[in-house]
């Protein structure tokens, strides 16, 4: 596990985060169905994708988004969608919904992140924090089951702390000690690492 390099501004939720990765559990996102195959993921550039988890414009927001499908066991908030997708402004906003749904006995046959493994990335200053850019084109998504991720860097998304996924380890290494943040893979995203970041 990579250690930050940098004091945290936040302390305490270090302390959180170092001791949810101890005790992380088998997760509930983003796993594939048992017979079903996720289709391909879309492209998120249209006005009409609103966050299903906060109804934000994803293309309005930087930092990396998602979208996990629900084919016959579909959603209310998705129900109305012909390939049963949902989609999310943030990898954040992503894992709380899949974590809410899965509550609700609504499992997603696949989901998918951006991927900064295969995207020129940069770096965005805004009112004094640093973000990361957005990738909503299809081709820049990779399944969250063969991500690592980055989780709670100086670097930012659009709600704040943020889960950047790398499909190449190495290269989700090398940023964590450039910009400081602990790698997870998908089943140790827990509700309480969730909460965490959320606060």
């Amino acid at each position: 596990m990579v250690e930050r390099s940098h004091a945290s501004r936040y302390p305490t939720r270090r302390v959180v985060l170092g001791t949810l990765v101890a005790g992380a559990v088998g997760g509930l996102a983003g796993c594939l169905g048992d017979d079903e195959e996720a289709p391909d993921p879309i492209s998120l550039d249209g006005d009409e994708h609103h966050c299903d988890e906060c109804n934000m414009v994803i293309n309005s927001h930087h930092g990396p988004v998602g979208q996990s499908f629900y084919l016959d066991d579909t959603p209310q908030a998705v129900e109305d969608r012909e390939d049963g997708v949902a989609w999310f402004c943030s990898s954040l906003c992503m894992y709380q919904f899949i974590h809410y749904q899965d509550g609700q006995g609504f499992e997603p046959v696949g989901s998918y992140g951006t991927d900064y493994s295969s995207v020129e990335y940069e770096f965005i200053e805004e009112g004094g924090a640093t973000f990361i850019s957005e990738h909503i084109e299809a081709d820049a998504f990779a399944p969250t089951d063969e991500l690592t991720f980055v989780v709670d860097s100086e670097v930012q998304g659009a709600m704040g702390s943020s889960i950047i996924g790398f499909a190449e380890t190495g290269d989700a290494e090398s940023f964590a000690g450039d910009h400081g943040g602990e790698l997870y893979q998908e089943d140790e995203i827990t509700d309480e690492l969730l909460a965490a970041l959320g606060s």
